[in-house]
């Protein structure tokens, strides 16, 4: 028997992705991260973790396989909290759920978990693992779930080939209401239970108050540019070739306080990130207002009226070849090497035609159409048919 040690959040997912593994023969065991001790900034009524590991705890229980918790927050804390409090200094937003995967739950979990003779290590992500023979070894490809409203494969985009040989993902061939009616047919306290929403396993956490923890409040002052400002409408000029071209495309506007005027004040900039709608407290415009920049160092946020506004809008975006990460190593390109592909930049966005291009310095990806709010700091990841080959932090 394989053994198996599942990373049980106290969800429905993980739940029957252990129920699953059992059925199939599979030595079971229940492990509950603990990764956050500061219940002053969760909502704590939403998702404290004790009621959490309490579930976890119990769901173990009914399906007979051992259980322990494990307190990873000194990790969590330095792998994931201050990495999220520089980025947000720098005026970056960063993805905390993809980094808990490659950092915690692929990494110092699955370490803990070869320690305690596992196997593999198994999730309830809705994704699937496909392996390909490629010159004598094994590749495996990261496969999106079948429920395509519930796709996680965008959260995992960041696995090594190493993770993914470890890893399982027991109910990726499943559809979510599948999922709940076997919980319910086991009787799982969790069958019913409301998804988490929030930081990973740390549940809803208030985030500027989290962040002022670090991050003072700093008033500063809002500005709407206008559709019409000149930046948006000069000629394209000639380029000499594609590097040109697409590192022109992919440049930001930058603003100052003469490309529009003050509608408002906020309590820091670094709180706020591209394309953000609520928070801004200006009325009276007759669009919403949107974040289109925001600028950390002379604390302004830039703003324009409504979705479409060309301050949100751009079709090519840059990785830099140390944020650059192919899960499909074998398909990585070299420089002056280009690939079709369909990428994402954000979790549920549809997947979109782009083209990457590989330079020297990194890799352009240039999508077919215009992309609202390409935001740094987020994950760019991009497929081939339903295999999720490659990811990069946007710059």
């Amino acid at each position: 028997m394989k053994r198996v040690i599942v990373g049980l959040s106290g969800g429905v997912d993980s739940s029957v992705a252990a129920y699953l593994l059992k059925e199939q023969g599979y030595e079971v065991i229940g492990l509950f991260m603990k990764n956050w001790h500061d219940d002053s900034v969760t909502i704590s009524d939403e998702c404290p973790w004790l009621e959490d590991s309490n579930d976890a705890m119990l769901v173990a229980e009914k399906l007979g396989i051992p259980f322990q918790t494990v307190d990873l927050s000194v990790q969590y804390k330095e792998r994931i909290v201050d990495y999220m409090f520089s980025e947000y200094e720098k005026g970056r937003t960063p993805n905390p759920d993809v980094l808990c995967n490659r950092e915690i739950k692929f990494d110092v979990f699955m370490d803990i978990a070869l320690e305690l003779g596992a196997d593999y290590v198994a999730t309830g992500h809705y994704c699937r693992k496909g392996s390909i023979d490629k010159d004598g070894q094994t590749v495996y490809q990261l496969l999106s779930g079948v429920d395509g409203n519930k796709d996680q494969s965008y959260f995992l985009c960041q696995l090594s080939q190493a993770q993914l040989a470890k890893a399982l993902f027991p109910i990726g061939e499943l559809a979510k209401p599948e999922v709940r009616e076997i919980a319910k047919a086991q009787d799982l306290i969790t069958a019913e239970k409301k998804d988490s929403q929030g930081l990973c396993f740390i549940g809803k956490v208030r985030l500027p108050e989290f962040l002022q923890q670090q991050l003072k409040p700093k008033e500063g002052i809002i500005v709407e540019v206008d559709e019409s400002l000149s930046t948006y409408n000069k000629a394209v000029p000639q380029f000499e070739n594609k590097e040109n071209e697409l590192a022109y495309f992919s440049t930001k506007p930058s603003y100052s306080l003469a490309d529009g005027k003050v509608v408002g004040k906020h309590q820091g900039a670094h709180y706020f990130t591209k394309g953000q709608r609520k928070g801004l407290a200006v009325g009276g415009t007759k669009e919403p207002l949107f974040v289109i920049e925001t600028d950390v160092n002379e604390n302004v946020i830039y703003t324009g009226q409504g979705k479409n506004h060309p301050g949100l809008l751009r079709n090519v975006l840059f990785v830099t070849n140390d944020e650059l990460h192919w899960v499909r190593e074998d398909l990585a390109l070299v420089e002056g090497e280009t690939m079709s592909v369909k990428a994402r930049i954000r979790y549920r966005q549809p997947l979109e035609e782009a083209t990457l291009h590989k330079v020297q310095s990194g890799l352009f990806v240039e999508f077919k159409n215009k992309q609202s709010a390409i935001t740094e700091g987020q994950f760019v990841a991009w497929y081939i048919g339903d295999e999720l080959v490659g990811s990069g932090v946007i710059s």
